[in-house]
């Protein structure tokens, strides 16, 4: 299943910002769309040229909040033990992910999971599990280097796995 089907085609925009501003973000794009509108010559797809804004206005929203203070990711990841070995693995979940991605229940508190992250790691998360961008894309799409990409992706997945953990874990 890719990341459309999950999340659906316009949505999934939607989780690289949290929900509150996704109605101002889409409105900054389509505005972006109308006064380029002129300069699009149609080599590409309307829809791709309109997802490259959005994606372009969430690089610009990445570097606009680098300079404030982001929420910390820290709580959410895993802790070691002076041997380098996780102190708490986590319980075992009851469903397979193919069982929570299937019922429409169990999308919306994913979808809930990844709006509750810090918005530079949901951006990544999106951006290279959802939409499927390369990493090298993503780092070039948001202006920082492949490797800030790499861990902001692994810390996003550990943070996202705390978040879910509370819901599939077989010791509820």
């Amino acid at each position: 299943m890719d990341g459309g089907d999950f999340f659906g085609a316009s949505s999934s925009a939607k989780r690289c910002f949290q929900t509150q501003t996704f109605g101002d973000r889409s409105q900054e794009t389509l505005l972006a769309a109308y006064r380029g509108l002129a300069n699009f010559d149609g080599a590409a797809q309307l829809i791709t040229w309109l997802h490259r804004i959005a994606v372009n206005s969430a690089r610009m929203r990445v570097r606009w909040n680098a300079r404030r203070p982001d929420r910390s990711i820290e709580s959410l990841l895993p802790t070691f033990d002076r041997t380098g070995h996780r102190e708490n693995s986590g319980p075992a979940w009851q469903l397979t992910a193919d069982e929570i991605a299937s019922s429409r229940e169990m999308r919306e508190l994913v979808r809930q999971a990844i709006d509750r992250l810090p918005e530079n790691y949901r951006i990544v998360l999106v951006l290279h599990d959802i939409e499927q961008f390369e990493t090298a894309e993503v780092a070039q799409s948001l202006g920082i280097e492949p490797g800030a990409v790499k861990t902001r992706l692994h810390r996003a997945r550990q943070a996202l796995r705390t978040l879910l953990d509370l819901h599939f874990a077989t010791d509820r």
